[in-house]
């Protein structure tokens, strides 16, 4: 396992980061996310990405019962904040109010002292950046968090935040968690510029797709029964974002170059992503514990540089980017 700086910033985090959305406390039973987050660990792993909103709390709870098992100084556990967490006027967004009340919520449903990356899950129009900003600082000089983050924050946001916080004498954000795989190269065009200027490390989600990359579904058939796509409670996403004829065929096409590398194409489509300069670590979401074997062995692969031509040929990005 390889361990990146995450952006300029001094905390390292292995490529490969196990999620938890629509996992851990939701799709996967106790026993078997126990058993996910162990192999992680054996693996190299050490960091954990969660939210706050993910099953609205329970997928923290259920992490928070797991990790009381592992020393805490042995792993970087991020959550985020924004999502609508009640029915008040005050239960979402970026406030002051709401980041102070969910920080010190998930403390409590992950039973830790302190979240060592504190997300905000995405923009919140409605409040100014000088609050949220100063908010994170007040957190990490109570000794709450130890960095703070975006994710999905468009370009010209995550430059202002960075401004405002130097001008402030606060903490900037360190990491942007951006959806990033060969199906959703956008992040190239602006947002890995920005980051790679102002020094924030992306750790993206995503990178399969929603598990279109893997190669599993085949163009003109109906999803396999008991994967995602077939579960109309989990698919709504990869349906609306991803799933085609014309994305399935190029899937298969990948699918038989990694076979030709010794990998599987959810491995080539990971090792892709972890080829750009910007992005320090990819989030791996997975449901069995053969699945993240199989994720971990992205962390190693290497991809000749003909084959990563070709691979951005065939699925290309915004048109003013280029090959990173």
């Amino acid at each position: 396992m390889e361990y990146r700086n995450l952006g300029k910033w001094g905390v390292k985090i292995s490529t490969i980061g196990l999620g938890s959305y629509l996992t851990i406390g939701m799709h996967v039973d106790d026993e078997t996310a126990a058993e996910c987050v162990r192999v992680a660990f054996d693996g190299g792993i050490n960091w954990i990405d969660t939210a706050n909103a993910y099953n609205h709390g329970q997928a923290e709870i259920a992490l928070g019962k797991i990790l009381r098992d592992y020393d805490r100084d042995d792993y970087v556990l991020a959550t985020k904040v924004w999502a609508p967490m009640g029915d008040g006027p005050n239960d979402r967004g970026l406030s002051a109010k709401h980041v102070f009340e969910q920080c010190h919520a998930s403390l409590a449903r992950l039973q830790t002292d302190y979240i060592d990356l504190y997300q905000c899950h995405r923009p919140d129009p409605e409040t100014p950046l000088e609050e949220t900003i100063r908010i994170m600082d007040d957190l990490a000089r109570a000794g709450k968090i130890l960095y703070w983050g975006v994710s999905e924050w468009p370009a010209s946001m995550i430059q202002e935040a960075v401004d405002l916080a130097k001008m402030m004498g606060c903490r900037p954000p360190v990491s942007n968690q951006p959806r990033y795989s060969l199906l959703w190269r956008d992040p190239e065009e602006e947002v890995y510029p920005t980051c790679l200027r102002t020094g924030l490390g992306n750790v993206v989600f995503s990178p399969l797709a929603h598990g279109v990359l893997t190669g599993k579904y085949q163009p003109g058939q109906p999803p396999p029964a008991g994967t995602r796509a077939a579960d109309d409670t989990q698919n709504q996403i990869m349906m609306d974002m991803y799933w085609s004829d014309d994305n399935l065929r190029r899937v298969q096409t990948l699918a038989e170059m990694a076979g030709d590398l010794g990998l599987t194409a959810a491995q080539l489509s990971m090792a892709w992503c972890l080829r750009h300069p910007a992005v320090t670590s990819v989030i791996s979401g997975v449901t069995r514990v053969s699945q993240l074997e199989d994720n971990l062995k992205a962390a190693d692969a290497q991809i000749p540089d003909d084959v990563y031509e070709r691979m951005c040929e065939m699925f290309p990005g915004p048109q003013d980017s280029g090959a990173p």
